[in-house]
């Protein structure tokens, strides 16, 4: 079975509970590395400067703490595999796993992907393509701007 390195449980510690929760169900069943928790204004500088982020700092979901984004990716022997196709893959896995915890109440927020940003599952609409991102998505009337910025 697969596990986490401490790397990867490391920056998983830094994230939201729920996201905690889903990542910790999803490596039970498909490898994978968490690749980012929170950012900080360096490290999210620097994601927005390399065109790995979209919006600049301190407007990034992964720039709270707890963050409520996680960037994660497949993982196999020879190291992570970055391939749209199984990034693609993943990511769906990562969402069904969002969704059934939603659906039995684990989670009470449910998921954005970076490969489906108007979250229609349809991810061919995406101008910015991040299949390992994951977010969580507020509830209604709900603000995470409340969370400290790291």
């Amino acid at each position: 079975m697969p596990k986490y390195s401490n790397s990867s449980k490391e920056k998983l510690s830094t994230c939201h509970f729920e996201l905690q929760l889903l990542m910790n169900y999803v490596i039970q069943f498909y490898d994978n590395t968490i690749v980012c928790g929170t950012r900080g204004k360096k490290e999210q500088t620097k994601a927005y400067n390399e065109g790995n982020s979209k919006v600049k700092y301190p407007n990034s979901k992964h720039n709270t703490i707890p963050s409520i984004a996680i960037d994660a990716a497949p993982y196999e022997r020879t190291g992570i595999d970055w391939s749209i196709k199984q990034s693609a893959y993943f990511a769906g896995y990562v969402k069904a796993v969002a969704d059934m915890l939603y659906k039995f109440g684990y989670m009470k927020h449910r998921v954005r992907c970076g490969a489906d940003w108007d979250n229609d599952n349809d991810i061919d609409d995406t101008t910015f393509w991040d299949a390992g991102h994951f977010e969580l998505i507020p509830l209604e009337g709900e603000k995470f701007d409340n969370y400290n910025k790291n």
